[in-house]
């Protein structure tokens, strides 16, 4: 793997033994072992790590992010669970969350998938409009200071937004299938980029799946930000809201202080 050492320069390291788990975003300790090889000896501690899971095993996205940006697009359509999983992990792991609409010169696409994501903006997650191949202007007050990750399904363009952030990198990007609604993979391996001395930039593979095999209800529960003024509060404490006497969430939903939707979401991510 390519490890950046403090000067800039890159070299290709190896895990010692049978080791692995490192990510990108990671500061290591490594040992030469020629001009531009090395091993891995450690990894430092880590302030943030994103990673999904199911049942078998677990696949480690980014580590020290400060920020999740979710890239979805009013084309290809994108799976509004998937996006409830990616926020979801962001609060788990303490890191801010941002939900990027791109190609918005897709006029009629565009507001509809607005209606969608209005519920977010609702629940107190910031939401901005772009199209990545015009004009980034729109990201770049939320990027400054921040070690940010995008995350999001194949075909939102995740790439165009590097390209356009850092003309030099040049990523190369894939056309969109209209005859399947998707987009295909052209990001194989997370990789980082500097914006400046303060600000750095994680561009994922793109996303079918975002499992939360490592999260439990409690931290599920917790992860649904508007449930938070009501948790704890409930008749039961292990309250499931779902039709029990005395619930506080089911009552806020009620009241329309919780969207009826997000507690549908909750039920399906926390196996209720």
């Amino acid at each position: 793997m390519a490890i950046e050492l403090p000067n800039a320069r890159i070299i290709t390291c190896v895990t010692r033994g049978k080791k692995t788990g490192v990510a990108c975003g990671d500061y290591v300790q490594i040992k030469l072992t020629e001009a531009t090889h090395g091993v891995i000896e450690s990894v430092m501690p880590r302030t943030s790590l994103l990673y999904r899971s199911d049942a078998f095993r677990e696949k480690i996205i980014a580590a020290n992010v400060t920020q999740i940006i979710i890239v979805v697009a009013a084309v290809p359509s994108f799976y509004e669970e998937l996006l409830n999983r990616c926020l979801i992990a962001a609060e788990v792991a303490g890191t801010k969350a941002l939900i990027v609409l791109n190609k918005s010169d897709m006029v009629t696409q565009t507001q509809q998938a607005l209606e969608t994501l209005q519920l977010y903006c609702d629940t107190g997650y910031a939401l901005i409009t772009l199209c990545a191949k015009q004009d980034v202007t729109a990201l770049r007050p939320y990027l400054g200071g921040h070690t940010s990750v995008l995350v999001g399904q194949s075909g939102m363009g995740k790439s165009s937004i590097i390209n356009a952030l850092l003309p030099d990198v040049k990523i190369r990007t894939a056309a969109i299938s209209t005859a399947l609604d998707s987009g295909t993979h052209t990001t194989t391996a997370a990789h980082l980029y500097h914006l400046d001395a303060n600000s750095h930039l994680i561009d994922s593979p793109g996303l079918q799946e975002f499992g939360l095999h490592h999260f439990d209800r409690a931290q599920i529960e917790h992860a649904f930000i508007e449930f938070r003024p009501y948790l704890g509060t409930c008749k039961f404490n292990d309250c499931k809201h779902q039709h029990e006497p005395g619930c506080r969430v089911l009552q806020a939903v009620s009241e329309g202080k919780i969207n009826a939707r997000r507690l549908t979401a909750y039920h399906a991510l926390a196996g209720c």
